[in-house]
C-alpha cells in the first residue's frame, strides 16, 4: 500500500468542521484505492496569533514543506488584525514561502443543485480560472507605505510583474487547456488584464502573447478585466480557461462561484513546482462556524483534486480513481435528492452531506 504524508491545516471557523468531514471521506478511500494518507494535523491560523502572537510556526511550515501534500480549510477571523489594520491570514505566507504560483479555482454546474441564472446554458458552465499567486498588487502586501501627515497623507501598494512570473503561470494555464482539450473540452486560454491603462498590465499581455506561440494547438484571446466581469455573469458557459493577475484573480474566482451557487462548491488548489495546497475558497464564515451547517462540498472537492495532483506527481493512476470516486459520490447525493445545503436554502448538515458522500464511495 502506497503511503502518502499529508500535512494538515484546519484553520478557524468552518475550516476545522468541513475538514473534519474531508479527513472522514479520505480515510474511507484507502481500502478502495490501496493507498495510506497519514494526516497530520499542524497548528496555523488567525486564532492561534490571538493567542499567541504566530500565525505560522516555523514547525507547521517546515512540516509542509515535507509533505507530500498540504490540505487547508481556512483561515481568518474579522477581529483579528496585524498591527497595520490587514486581517492576518497566513494562508498567504504559505504562498509565498513555498513559491505557490499557480491559483487554480475550477468551477462547474452541479446536476441537482438550483443556479442564480435562468439560461439553460447555465447548466453547461465549466470552467478553470488561474490566477497568479506570488506577485500582482498581493507583492505589496508587508511593503505597503503610507506617507505625508493630515489632508496630504496618502498611501502607496505596488504591484510587481515579472517576466519569469506571469511566464509560468501562461505556461501552467496553456497546459491546463491542453489537458482539457484532451478530456473533450474546448482547449481555449483567455488572457484577463487591465492592458488599456497600466504599463504592468500592457507588459503582462506581451508576455502572454509571447507564451501563446509555444502552445499552437490552444486557442486564446485577451479580454479586459472589466469586460470579463459582465461576460462571466452574461454568457459563462462560453470560457475554458482564464489565466490573470493576483488581484483581478481574488475578485473574480469569487464571481465565478456564485455563478454555481457560491463559495460552498468552489474548491481550489495553489500550486508550484515542488509543493501544493489544496483548500476550500471560501472563508472561516464566523457566523455559522459550530453550527455544523457549512457546506464540506468544496473542501471534498479540494481533496479530490488533490489526489489528481499527487497521482500525476507519484505516476498512481489509483489516486485517479480516488478523486473520481469523490466527486461521483458527491453528485449522485445531489442528484437522488439525499442532501441539500443550508447555502442553496436546504437544510443538510455538514455531517448529512458527508455521510451520503461516505454512502456513495
Amino acid at each position: 500500500m502506497t503511503s502518502y504524508d499529508i500535512a494538515v491545516l484546519p484553520g478557524d471557523g468552518i475550516g476545522v468542521e468541513v475538514m473534519n468531514a474531508a479527513m472522514e471521506v479520505l480515510r474511507a478511500l484507502e481500502t478502495r484505492i490501496g493507498s495510506k494518507f497519514t494526516m497530520t494535523v499542524h497548528p496555523a491560523g488567525a486564532q492561534l496569533y490571538s493567542e499567541t502572537g504566530n500565525a505560522l510556526p516555523d514547525s507547521t511550515l517546515d512540516a509542509c514543506r515535507k509533505a507530500h501534500a498540504i490540505l487547508f480549510g481556512a483561515m481568518g477571523l474579522p477581529h483579528v488584525r496585524g498591527k497595520d489594520g490587514t486581517e492576518v491570514i497566513p494562508q498567504l505566507d504559505i504562498r509565498f514561502a513555498l513559491d505557490l504560483y499557480a491559483g487554480v479555482r475550477p468551477i462547474k454546474t452541479w446536476q441537482g443543485l438550483p443556479v442564480p441564472l435562468r439560461d439553460r446554458r447555465a447548466a453547461e458552465i465549466d470552467l478553470v480560472l488561474v490566477r497568479e499567486s506570488t506577485e500582482g498588487l498581493f507583492y505589496a502586501r508587508g511593503r505597503g507605505t503610507v506617507e505625508g501627515s493630515g489632508d496630504d497623507s496618502y498611501a502607496l501598494d505596488t504591484m510587481k510583474i515579472t517576466h519569469k512570473g506571469t511566464a509560468r503561470v501562461c505556461d501552467f494555464a496553456f497546459r491546463l487547456a491542453e489537458q482539457r482539450k484532451a478530456a473533450g473540452k474546448r482547449g481555449h486560454v483567455t488572457n484577463v488584464d487591465k492592458a488599456n491603462v497600466f504599463t504592468s498590465m500592457a507588459y503582462w499581455r506581451q508576455i502572454f502573447e509571447q507564451r501563446a506561440k509555444d502552445f499552437p494547438s490552444i486557442t486564446v484571446e485577451n479580454a479586459y478585466v472589466d469586460a470579463m466581469a459582465l461576460n462571466l455573469v452574461m454568457k459563462p458557459w462560453q470560457y475554458d480557461v482564464l489565466v490573470t493577475e493576483n488581484m483581478f484573480g481574488d475578485i473574480l474566482s469569487d464571481l465565478i462561484a456564485a455563478l454555481v451557487g457560491g463559495m460552498g462548491m468552489a474548491p481550489s488548489a495553489d500550486i508550484g513546482d515542488d509543493h501544493a495546497v489544496f483548500q476550500p475558497a471560501h472563508g472561516t464564515a464566523p457566523d455559522i462556524a459550530g453550527r455544523g451547517i457549512a457546506n464540506p462540498s468544496a473542501m471534498l472537492l479540494s481533496a479530490a483534486m488533490m489526489l489528481d495532483w499527487l497521482a500525476v506527481r507519484h505516476d498512481d493512476p489509483a489516486l485517479v480513481d480516488g478523486a473520481r470516486a469523490i466527486e461521483k459520490a458527491l453528485q449522485t447525493s445531489f442528484e437522488k435528492k439525499e442532501v441539500l445545503p443550508f447555502d442553496f436554502g436546504g437544510s443538510s448538515t455538514t455531517a448529512d452531506i458527508a455521510n451520503a458522500v461516505l454512502r456513495h464511495l
